[in-house]
């Protein structure tokens, strides 16, 4: 499959497609129960609607392109789960040369861990007595867990709660790119690697430095100048640690808009790259290095199903999924062949389209498709994801890690 995702091919767009089956591990042996096993074979225009589906070809083709694309350069992908929720979908990242994953809190985490994801980087922090004993816990049962730290405070809690484990816990110091969360670069941040590698029940791994401010910049090379300029203490940081003799295995970093920037980061080693897999309106409007217009490094696979439930006014037409079906952000969601169309969710259980011109006449009970504006927040709206080839549906994949925040 060749990328020929040109703007007018996408408002026209009407139709993708997969391959599938469920979890690995504990949850595997069949479908979760409210999943009906009638609804496989379907078209993705008969189910009930709002919908989440996956054009599982597509999705296939980006989880491929991200390793051509970072082929030669020496960096590696360690997907963030955080965008699909799913022991499934992380499973194919895996098998596709993923280095590991990464989980943003513990809960996915220990959803990753238990469904038969063996490695798994948690970018949050852990600073409550409960929470820490419950990741010590984690990782006396998998050896592939690694836990973020950005204070000594909780550098001294982790080893104190390690030793009481009697285990060796793995830890990367978060560095502070966006005034978020981290250590400050520099110093700080040094002095906190050094106090975990000297701490005998901590294993000191590396540093994380995820820009997140940087991935929605519109425009590659204000992005790339955007990135170059945030990472220069960054740098800084990673050759003092390397100076005072510490083992930096692990420089990870980047995302899905600035993936393709790190290969001059020295050290680097690998990109938290999330929303490649789904795409979604915020990231397609960024644009890319070879279209101002539109971002086409990947194409969008995640869209949800919505039927018409009103036409009483002229050039409006009101639907059943609102903010519960795609969250609230903007830009809108996009309906896939009608380029004229604005999608306001901005209701709870309804959505509004307002136009000018609409290539068709619609009526009560026709069906749109609608790419997610937001696909991290739109995932967490569902409890399943329908996978489809040509059209049907082929799979029926449980988001296993749907409300896990904690």
């Amino acid at each position: 499959m060749t990328n020929q995702f040109n703007r007018r091919k996408f408002l026209q767009y009407t139709g993708m497609a997969g391959s599938a089956f469920f979890l690995p591990g504990k949850s595997t042996a069949a479908p979760a129960p409210l999943f009906t096993s009638d609804e496989i074979g379907l078209s993705k225009w008969e189910l009930e609607t709002p919908s989440l589906c996956l054009e599982l070809e597509v999705m296939e083709y980006n989880l491929k392109k991200v390793h051509q694309n970072l082929q030669d350069t020496g960096i590696g992908v360690r997907p963030h789960i955080k965008t699909h929720k799913s022991p499934f979908l992380a499973k194919m990242q895996m098998e596709a040369g993923a280095v590991g994953v990464c989980a943003a809190k513990l809960s996915e985490s220990e959803i990753m861990l238990e469904n038969g994801i063996s490695k798994v980087l948690m970018t949050g922090v852990n600073v409550t007595t409960e929470k820490i004993r419950k990741a010590m816990d984690l990782r006396k049962k998998h050896a592939g867990f690694i836990q973020a730290v950005d204070n000594p405070v909780n550098a001294r809690d982790l080893q104190d709660a390690a030793n009481a484990a009697g285990i060796i816990a793995e830890v990367v110091v978060d560095l502070d790119v966006i005034r978020r969360s981290g250590v400050p670069t520099g110093i700080p941040a040094v002095e906190l690697a050094q106090l975990v590698d000297r701490a005998p029940n901590l294993r000191f791994r590396g540093i994380l430095a995820y820009d997140g401010g940087a991935q929605h910049v519109k425009g590659h090379e204000a992005r790339k100048a955007r990135t170059v300029q945030t990472f220069e203490p960054v740098v800084e940081t990673y050759e003092s640690l390397v100076k005072s003799g510490l083992n930096v295995e692990i420089f990870s970093g980047a995302g899905t808009g600035t993936y393709d920037m790190m290969a001059d980061i020295p050290g680097f080693t690998d990109v938290q790259v999330g929303s490649y897999l789904f795409m979604d309106a915020q990231y397609m409007a960024i644009g890319s290095k070879g279209n101002a217009a539109l971002y086409d490094d990947f194409d969008p696979s995640l869209t949800v199903m919505t039927t018409i439930i009103n036409t009483n006014h002229p050039n409006r037409l009101i639907t059943d999924s609102g903010a519960k079906a795609f969250t609230i952000n903007k830009p809108s969601g996009i309906v896939i062949g009608e380029p004229d169309f604005t999608y306001n969710a901005g209701s709870d259980e309804y959505g509004t389209i307002t136009y000018t011109t609409a290539n068709k006449s619609y009526l009560v009970g026709d069906r749109l498709e609608v790419i997610v504006p937001h696909c991290d927040p739109a995932i967490n709206l569902y409890d399943r994801i329908y996978g489809i080839r040509r059209g049907k549906v082929e799979m029926i994949i449980p988001i296993m890690a749907r409300g896990m925040s904690r």
